[in-house]
């Protein structure tokens, strides 16, 4: 297993990038991180760069005490470590989600078997990031899925197939007038589907669309998150065809 702190040259090297990083304007709005870690030393060297990079940063030690504070506090992301010491990482996602809250999550954490991965993305994570890491990748993987919850990107403000109609200004997604809630990658991936509403997508298409990075993870978190979608878009769900050795159509009517 890989070790849970960085060493003494990455913290050199994290320190340098973090100091000379640019930190967001005052004028623009600034995104709340909680950063949930049971190791200080860590905790005090990624939460320094995060504010370096222009984020508000509130920390938690324990699964059970970022529970409250996602609650109470509503941040914008949350940065999970997976080991943590009264409840691990995937619990805390897995009851946030249970919850309804879809705030973003993105897992730290020194595991690096597949089935960890496949579990996180189970659980609603929307990213995985290994220990040891670069902070500056940290920071890349936050701009994009925050980018992802925001809703950012061009295009149509409105799509619709049959009943069911995703508002990109609203971020919003209602089927037969009836609201749906859903995560920011399950949103995104919806969108996807909708703006290419009748055209076949492989799965490495959208897994590259929808992660919006050199995300190295297999086809099968795909797979996960189309079934994901499905359930929630109930006999809707129905609209999301999978097309055999291929990929994926969101298609209303015909073969």
């Amino acid at each position: 297993m890989s070790p849970r702190r960085l060493s003494g040259h990455a913290q050199e090297r994290a320190l340098d990038w973090a100091s000379t990083s640019t930190a967001t304007s005052e004028e623009a709005p600034v995104s709340r991180i909680l950063l949930v870690d049971d190791e200080d030393s860590l905790c005090d060297l990624v939460s320094s760069a995060l504010r370096f990079a222009g984020y508000e940063v509130s920390t938690e030690a324990g699964g059970l005490g970022a529970l409250a504070a996602i609650r109470a506090a509503g941040p914008d992301l949350v940065v999970l470590d997976v080991n943590l010491p009264d409840l691990d990482g995937f619990e805390v996602c897995r009851r946030m989600r249970a919850d309804g809250i879809v705030t973003p999550v993105i897992f730290l954490t020194a595991r690096r078997e597949p089935g960890d991965l496949r579990t996180g993305f189970s659980h609603g994570g929307d990213d995985y990031l290994t220990k040891p890491f670069s902070l500056e990748e940290l920071v890349l993987r936050i701009e994009a899925v925050l980018r992802r919850a925001q809703g950012g990107g061009n295009g149509p403000h409105r799509l619709q197939c049959g009943e069911l109609v995703l508002d990109e200004d609203a971020h919003q997604v209602f089927v037969a007038d009836t609201e749906v809630e859903l995560s920011p990658t399950e949103f995104r991936l919806l969108h996807y589907l909708l703006l290419n509403g009748g055209r076949v997508l492989s799965r490495m298409q959208i897994l590259d669309y929808v992660w919006d990075y050199d995300f190295e993870g297999d086809a099968a978190i795909t797979e996960r998150y189309i079934s994901y979608l499905r359930r929630k878009l109930g006999p809707h769900g129905s609209l999301i065809r999978t097309v055999r050795g291929v990929g994926y159509v969101l298609r209303a009517s015909g073969p």
